[in-house]
């Protein structure tokens, strides 16, 4: 596993131009990695890529 900072992370590409309320994300195949956009000194927290994978369908269903 990579250490935060080697990640390449990125926004959603629903993310508002303002900012707000944004999470960005970084994936590794045995993890997906997800911090706050406007504190990324906050430490991040990762998932394993099947429960992204259910928590963005079930996002994306509401």
């Amino acid at each position: 596993m990579s250490t935060t900072a080697e990640l390449s992370w990125f926004k959603s590409s629903h993310s508002g131009g303002e900012g707000d309320n944004c999470v960005e994300v970084a994936l590794e195949a045995d993890a997906v990695h997800v911090r706050d956009s406007k504190d990324t000194a906050i430490t991040p927290f990762a998932v394993a890529p099947g429960a992204w994978s259910a928590f963005t369908a079930y996002a994306a269903a509401s």
